[in-house]
């Protein structure tokens, strides 16, 4: 694997290899002193395009806790302010030394373009509505550690699937590892392109609730265009919405999974998002050991360190 841009290009036995290795990441990470010397002397940039809390600081303190240096880029006070090229500003960052690149952009297939510029791996952390493997690989490993195993979990997506990197990224890797994936949005918010995804449709919410494993809740990303395609964000919220009494419609041992940041009393209730069912915390603690792994993998080529 030289770089990682798109959970697509690995099958089912690549990504249960990297959830393997997360695993031994996450005992790391339990020590008291959270750290091994597995990438000391190399050197992990971070290069976030659009603006990002929990991917930019989970891959800093993957690195970190790997023992590698971290660059952080901020395009905001950089020479593109001045007009330099995304090539010669990522040219210019491996340039100083840099062994792996996490590139997030607003655009659709930056990384990718970045990975053909530059000799070291890429980790794809973002782009446009297309693709965010990190964060279905953290996923992943949170849904396997708390049911041991993803084949035959009923999973529904729910919400703007149409603008979501993450529902196509996870929809790749839930379905490789076996579960059954029901994508749940007003008609206006699926994929144009639905038809080609191995997956189920609903435009309601409430009818299957009692049949799923796992509730997966999306944002509305209005900066990416939901807004005029939106009924209305009350009607939406009315449909759509895990309140209290939704929430008591799933069976007992279900799940709530959101990969943030939320909109409390949008999307998710506030109550609900802080019931001991959802997994959120979780999933951003997953993340550091998912994103070691990935970075581990890449820059060795190991197993286990």
């Amino acid at each position: 694997m030289k770089h990682l841009l798109s959970i697509a290009d690995l099958d089912r036995a690549a990504i249960e290899g990297l959830l393997d290795l997360a695993d031994h990441f996450t005992e790391v990470l339990e020590r008291d002193i959270p750290k091994v010397p597995a990438l000391r002397g190399m050197t992990v940039a971070t290069l976030f395009f659009e603006t990002s809390t929990r991917t930019r600081l989970s891959f800093e303190k993957a690195a970190k806790a790997l023992s590698a240096d971290v660059l952080n880029f901020n395009p905001s006070g950089s020479s593109l302010s001045k007009g330099e090229s995304l090539k010669d500003t990522v040219l210019t960052v491996q340039a100083m030394g840099t062994d792996l690149m996490v590139v997030r952009h607003g655009a659709v297939g930056a990384p990718a373009r970045v990975a053909s510029w530059v000799d070291c791996p890429v980790i794809n952390g973002g782009d446009g509505a297309h693709q965010h493997p990190t964060q279905a690989l953290l996923d992943a490993l949170t849904l396997r550690r708390r049911f041991g195993k993803l084949d035959g979990l009923r999973v529904a997506i729910v919400g703007d699937i149409r603008n979501s990197r993450v529902a196509r990224s996870n929809i790749d890797a839930f379905t490789a590892l076996g579960a059954a994936v029901t994508l749940v949005a007003p008609p206006t918010l699926l994929p144009l392109e639905i038809g080609s995804y191995p997956v189920s449709t609903s435009t309601e919410l409430e009818s299957i609730l009692g049949d799923l494993d796992v509730i997966y809740l999306l944002r509305v990303q209005l900066e990416r265009g939901s807004g005029p395609v939106l009924p209305s964000l009350p009607e939406y919220v009315a449909r759509y919405g895990l309140d209290r009494r939704r929430f008591g419609l799933l069976g007992k041992e279900a799940v709530v999974m959101h990969p943030g940041p939320m909109n409390r009393g949008i999307e998710i209730a506030s109550d609900v998002a802080d019931d001991p069912r959802a997994l959120i915390t979780d999933q951003v603690s997953n993340g550091v050991a998912t994103r070691m792994a990935v970075m581990f993998r890449l820059l060795t080529g190991k197993g286990q360190p």
